[in-house]
């Protein structure tokens, strides 16, 4: 029995003829924080919508706990355990804080209140604005309650994509706290980041992606070290 939640092989994803995602494979350890680095462009964001069922891949095989969910709609991803934090974080600004937790419950029947205790145990700040629009949140915010819905769905695996964009370096800080703790809750954690000196120190595995393929993984701690990581990703002078 393997050890991967999920895995991916030979994935190839194509937008009009041209191939944003050339046949990568990967793993995704069970109980992992595993990030994927990469410059703007290189497939990362793609590679996470296809696991997600948003966009259908030419070619791939896409194992989730063994069961093969590849060209699955993102409905019954969901309902597989998997759920996506999208870029740029798409809070409903027109609901509260609550409507929006609950919106990600929408494919459970039990009681929730357990989960939204949970989500403001995590993000107090969402339990004191909890009938607050969300538009009207700080961008931190907005990223604490993206976060907090896709954890209404009681997902296996939280996939993440960019969760630091445009965030203040205190609050990236904060949100890579909360990624922690929620993968020492028991939740597998799948994240892409620009923000790679973070990502890095974060992630058990690392794998880094140029221009659609894969072309270096390992242990994050090893790869925050390489000296190659270094020059393309974490800026020469840093010595972190």
């Amino acid at each position: 029995m393997s050890n991967n939640i999920l895995e991916i092989k030979d994935l190839v994803v194509s937008y009009g003829g041209i191939e944003a995602v050339k046949g990568i494979t990967m793993d995704v350890p069970k109980g992992e924080i595993v990030t994927l680095i990469g410059a703007n462009g290189a497939g990362k964001s793609t590679t996470l919508k296809t696991i997600a069922g948003i966009v259908k891949p030419q070619r791939a095989e896409i194992l989730f706990n063994g069961q093969n969910i590849t060209g699955l709609s993102p409905d019954n991803i969901v309902k597989t355990g998997i759920t996506l934090v999208p870029e740029g974080r798409r809070v409903f600004p027109n609901l509260t804080v609550k409507e929006n937790l609950r919106i990600g419950a929408y494919l459970r029947k039990d009681s929730l209140e357990k989960d939204f205790e949970y989500v403001y145990s995590l993000f107090p700040r969402l339990k004191e604005r909890e009938w607050q629009l969300s538009g009207t949140l700080s961008g931190g915010e907005q990223q604490m309650l993206a976060v907090g819905r896709a954890l209404m769905a009681r997902p296996s695996l939280i996939m993440m994509d960019e969760p630091s964009l445009g965030l203040a370096p205190l609050v990236v800080k904060s949100i890579f706290d909360i990624i922690k703790e929620i993968n020492r809750n028991g939740i597998t954690v799948l994240l892409i980041e620009q923000n790679a000196n973070m990502a890095l120190q974060a992630a058990h595995t690392a794998y880094v992606l140029e221009t659609g393929k894969i072309t270096m993984s390992g242990k994050g701690s090893e790869l925050i070290q390489d000296e190659r990581i270094k020059e393309a990703y974490l800026g020469k002078s840093k010595t972190k």
